[in-house]
């Protein structure tokens, strides 16, 4: 079983920077890889970056690309996402999810609670 936490969202100016954080617990965690998602009102949700923790590889849509970056801490099991020049078409609930190496929410068998980025113009 694998529990996340996802924090840092907030509200914040087109332009601006937020770090969120995603905090993994489990024995097995180790062994996932992690994504980032986010899902702005009527729309559905959308791969935004991925790490695996084995080695460390990352992907990134082609919307957040230049912009995010993923990383992980090994030690104290977290999974960031870097977040500068951000925009108004940024803002959705941001969820971190646990699962095999993929793009698609099918993949990913954990998930977190989301936490909100609001990105005023």
């Amino acid at each position: 079983q694998v529990q996340l936490v996802e924090s840092g969202g907030g509200l914040v100016q087109a332009g601006g920077s937020l770090r969120l954080s995603c905090a993994a617990s489990g024995r097995t965690v180790s062994t996932y890889a992690v994504g980032w998602f986010r899902q702005s009102s009527g729309k559905e949700r959308e791969f935004v970056a991925r790490i695996r923790w084995s080695d460390g590889r990352t992907n990134h849509a082609d919307s957040v690309k230049g912009r995010f970056t993923i990383s992980r801490d090994n030690a104290k099991k977290i999974v960031y996402l870097q977040m500068n020049s951000l925009k108004p078409e940024d803002t959705a609930v941001y969820y971190c999810a646990a699962g095999g190496w993929g793009t698609t929410m099918s993949v990913y068998a954990y998930w977190g609670q989301g936490t909100q980025v609001t990105v005023s113009s």
